[in-house]
């Protein structure tokens, strides 16, 4: 098999070569070739030790990036290149990372510690692919598979879960049914997984275009980071709306909604909160009433906890606390939305309720329609109007604090007046606004 390589790569490799060493292209590159989709990243391996990488290439700037894990970064041709020795890992004993290394000189020792087949592969133009796990096979059948014993490769490294969850929602692939077991028997080791690194992880495989498969197949180990979730699995919503239990809804909904962080996290979390708030009525239909405010408080909690920036996690909550509000295809909610939330979030919260609509009952996908006419008449009214806000009203704090006003009862009486404004019932002209205020 022959790939085209960059000529930086090409060159550092040959240069490997004319001093007596092995070098080939390795890792995310190398399947990405085999799969035909153009790689980003070129990272080389070599039998070259460090210090003698560094005397080869003692030409060249050579950044030393991980000299104890056996890396160096060289600069050739304007590209870093991240050149690493062929190794060994000794004993994981956080389940995370290896206590140590061994550098070695055998090429299959350093492939064999890898992840999964597709990321065990070697390429260099002289021998062509070295494959000594199957890799190539896997990726033309669609299978996701561990290399070697699956319960050795999660034992030592839990992240690896979850880039196995990454991996099938992105590429559609099919786990294997040994590495999919061992999956779930070592689930318990995510709790070894920094939250950080679990909600990167988790942004990526929300975005992939196979996410509904994954979240289908394997909410036992998604639950694990996400504890809040096992009691929407198989929880029936007996509603004429729904067709799934509440987590197959949501899964659905995920899936359905645009391929962005925010918006597919919003449907991770957007009814979690349904369970908790769960009752029927005299025809044994189900009803979930307060259950998008409870969804909105386990989301903060979950996104707090996975450590999410701020601008995320409060974009995210809000959301999921209107998701279920109703929406008019009128000219008055579209003001409201203004109003309320600004144009972008207006629009995040149109996707959303679309998304929540698509994961509905087949019979309720004629609601779709208003949301396009709502979202033209947010365009209309931006255009013509611009947005009404607070900071927009004719009135201020300082105004009803003159009337009497104090306290909490300011921002009440913005607020009342600003729905007076965007309902038509009042003018924003400041004479008009503490008329109306001294009704209310």
């Amino acid at each position: 098999m022959h790939i085209q390589i960059p000529d930086a790569a090409a060159r550092a490799i040959g240069i490997l070569e004319q001093q007596g060493y092995e070098g080939y292209l390795v890792g995310g590159c190398v399947r990405d070739a085999v799969r035909g989709v153009e790689p980003h990243d070129w990272d080389i391996t070599t039998s070259a030790l460090p210090r003698e990488t560094m005397a080869v290439f003692s030409g060249f700037r050579i950044i030393e990036t991980g000299l104890k894990h056996g890396t160096v970064t060289v600069l050739m041709e304007g590209e870093p290149l991240e050149i690493t020795t062929f190794r060994q890992d000794g004993d994981y004993a956080d389940h995370r990372h290896p206590d140590g290394v061994t550098f070695v000189r055998d090429l299959r020792a350093d492939l064999i510690r890898r992840d999964f087949t597709m990321n065990a592969m070697a390429y260099c133009p002289r021998t062509g692919l070295v494959d000594p796990f199957g890799g190539r096979e896997d990726i033309e059948k669609g299978i996701l598979r561990a290399v070697g014993d699956p319960d050795c490769r999660f034992d030592e490294d839990a992240l690896r879960i979850l880039r196995a969850l990454r991996f099938a929602s992105r590429f559609g692939y099919r786990i294997e049914e040994d590495t999919r077991a061992a999956m779930s028997r070592k689930a318990h080791l995510l709790v070894h997984v920094s939250s950080e690194r679990i909600l990167s992880e988790l942004r990526q495989m929300l975005v992939g275009a196979h996410v509904l498969e994954v979240l289908l197949s394997c909410p036992d180990i998604l639950a694990v980071p996400l504890p809040e979730i096992e009691g929407t699995v198989g929880f029936a919503q007996h509603n004429r709306h729904h067709i799934h239990d509440v987590w197959g809804h949501t899964a659905h909904a995920v899936a359905a909604a645009p391929a962005d962080p925010i918006l597919r996290l919003t449907m991770l979390l957007h009814d979690l909160g349904k369970p908790l708030c769960y009752s029927e009525d005299g025809k044994g239909e189900g009803h979930f009433y307060g259950h998008a405010a409870r969804s909105a408080e386990l989301a903060d909690r979950i996104l707090r906890r996975l450590k999410c920036d701020t601008f995320t996690r409060e974009e995210v909550c809000r959301l999921v606390a209107h998701h279920d509000d109703t929406l008019h295809a009128d000219a008055r909610t579209a003001r409201r939305l203004l109003s309320r939330h600004g144009y972008d979030r207006a629009c995040r919260l149109l996707e959303v309720r679309r998304a929540d609509l698509a994961a509905h009952a087949p019979a309720f996908h004629g609601e779709l329609d208003a949301l396009d006419a709502l979202r033209r008449l947010l365009d209309d009214l931006l255009a013509q109007e611009g947005r009404l806000t607070l900071k927009a009203l004719a009135v201020k704090g300082t105004d009803l604090m003159e009337l009497g006003y104090a306290g909490p009862a300011v921002g009440k009486a913005l607020g009342a007046l600003l729905d007076a404004v965007v309902d038509g019932h009042c003018e924003n002209e400041k004479a008009a606004l503490l008329a109306y205020v001294k009704n209310l």
